[in-house]
């Protein structure tokens, strides 16, 4: 048989100068949903994530934390960073650090061959720099700061002021690449998503790129450049390449090299739109220069906004993921977020809607359709599901709605448009409630029972409630990839393993078909799915 297809998706590395915050947990909880979803489709799927841990910002952190930077990064890593991955149920397939060997050796191996290619040259520079995003700045770029930072040029995105930073660097010719990477946007309109990101980008590349200072001799927190180790590599250019170590570009050992080329190119990079340029024109540039295949697509989505502002530890309106899912749940954070925000776009974030949504949308529209369905199937059949009789139209058009969910949601997961695919899958969910009401297995059951009690297969209350199990089976394949523990429960409610198999192997293709739980299925009204959570937590 052929191969199975692969799709390789990144988080980008996270900054390891604080702890995690919603943010950072919507990014990585999105690449879950895809790469999940990818895998139900049956396909190889490898999901990378990580830390960046080199650059000033880290070092200066940690020093005024009083410990090493290594130290530093190694106590959030394991404190702050991997735990979170757990909380939010990620299912991450490899977790790079820049710290560790495997990427330094790759990455000097790549700048060592882009050195030998006449591709970085030495040179000086002066500029203004900010510390907060490791980057120069060109002076267009800088705001003028007011009150007392009044006569200072500040960073647009920190709201401090730059340093002027005159160093001996070397440099990566990178203006030799404009031409290229618009000839590149132009034969691939996905290649950066959404459009408002990719009209960004090719705005900014059509201005001209200056070449790029990769090297730092003023502080040593970095990977040493291999031809001269007075130099550490600039931080993005570090940090970038992690997509291609992990996988295993210039990797020694034959089986990682074998991944590598079973991987590469990455299908899709995510990244939050601040982090836009490095992702759609300085890496692939170092590709172009590299000779090695572009990522398929890089997509950027939006900020959550707490009040209107830009979540961020420096103006303390980071809020960290467990403060939510302490109280409403995994699934629920990662229901809400992707449901409720427009994936590309920024989204507000607040615990009253929130609480909204988790109670019409989760515990009463999802949740209770659940438990209803089990509690009848228990009342009038002893748990085991009954032999339907002929389908109607009501049942014909049910399986419709869920034949068009699944098409789709699946069609919504290729274009990223995440929270329309979860409205698709939705669609099932309030079809199969109004189908259940106007249906009323309720009074089937008055008219069917017999004088020993019991209900008869093959009738209307019987028909009814194998439609609803059946909806229930093709949601809880449909929203495994989103709220995998509700749906997980709720697979093992409609004692759907024992005939079918585990839940994380169903087929997203064959999810449709109606008929597929035999009679006799075993049918356990669980705990709530979504338990009621009375007011708003508060903050």
């Amino acid at each position: 048989p052929d191969a199975a297809p692969t799709f390789y998706l990144t988080t980008p590395i996270y900054y390891v100068n604080d702890a995690p915050h919603i943010g950072h947990a919507y990014t990585t909880v999105a690449a879950d949903v895809i790469t999940r979803w990818h895998r139900q489709r049956q396909e190889d799927v490898w999901f990378l994530t990580g830390t960046d841990e080199h650059g000033q910002k880290v070092m200066r952190t940690a020093q005024a934390h009083g410990v090493t930077p290594q130290q530093w990064a190694d106590r959030l890593v394991e404190e702050s960073w991997k735990p979170v991955l757990a909380t939010l149920d990620a299912a991450n397939d490899d977790f790079i650090r820049t710290t560790e060997p495997r990427h330094i050796e790759r990455v000097q191996a790549f700048i060592q061959d882009l050195y030998d290619r006449g591709e970085i040259y030495a040179g000086s520079y002066e500029g203004p720099y900010c510390v907060g995003c490791e980057e120069y700045k060109l002076p267009g770029d800088l705001v003028d700061g007011t009150g007392e930072l009044e006569g200072e040029k500040l960073c647009p995105i920190h709201g401090r002021p730059v340093e002027m930073l005159a160093e001996q660097n070397y440099f990566f010719r990178m203006s030799a690449y404009a031409e290229r990477l618009l000839a590149h946007y132009e034969a691939n309109p996905t290649f950066v998503q959404p459009a408002s990101a990719r009209n960004e980008i090719v705005s900014f590349v059509s201005q001209g790129l200056a070449d790029l200072s990769i090297s730092r001799s003023t502080f040593d927190w970095g990977i040493p450049i291999p031809w001269d180790t007075s130099h550490v590599l600039y931080v993005w250019f570090d940090a970038l390449l992690n997509y291609a170590t992990a996988a295993g570009l210039h990797a020694t050992d034959p089986a990682e090299q074998a991944r590598f080329e079973r991987l590469w190119p990455a299908d899709v990079h995510l990244v939050g739109k601040d982090i836009l340029r490095f992702h759609a024109a300085i890496w692939p540039a170092m590709l172009m220069a590299a000779e090695l295949p572009l990522p398929r697509q890089v997509f950027a989505h939006g900020w959550l906004l707490v009040g209107g502002e830009k979540m961020s530890k420096s103006k303390l309106t980071g809020i960290a993921p467990d403060q939510i899912i302490d109280t409403f749940g995994s699934d629920a954070f990662r229901y809400y977020f992707l449901r409720a925000i427009a994936f590309g776009q920024d989204g507000s974030f607040s615990w009253e809607d929130l609480h909204a949504r988790y109670t019409a949308e989760l515990a009463n529209g999802f949740g209770n359709l659940a438990s209803r369905v089990a509690a009848m199937v228990g009342r009038y059949y002893d748990g085991a599901l009954p032999a339907a009789g002929a389908p109607t139209a009501a049942e014909d058009a049910l399986a419709d709605v869920a034949a068009r969910a699944v098409a789709d949601a699946d069609a919504a997961i290729d274009r990223l448009a995440l929270h329309e695919a979860i409205a698709a899958v939705w669609t099932l969910v309030e079809a199969t409630n109004g189908y259940l009401t106007e249906q009323a297995p309720w009074s089937a059951a008055k008219t069917e029972v017999g004088v020993d009690g019991t209900y008869p297969q093959g009738g209307r209350l019987a028909t009814v409630l194998v439609t609803s199990a059946e909806a229930l089976r093709v949601l809880a394949v449909l929203l495994h990839p989103v709220i995998p523990r509700a749906a997980a429960a709720l697979w093992e409610s409609l004692g759907a393993e024992v005939p079918l198999g585990a839940l994380a192997a169903q087929p997203v293709s064959g999810a449709a078909a109606f008929g597929t739980l035999p009679a006799g299925t075993v049918v356990t009204k669980g705990a709530s799915l979504f338990p009621r959570i009375e007011e708003p937590a508060e903050q």
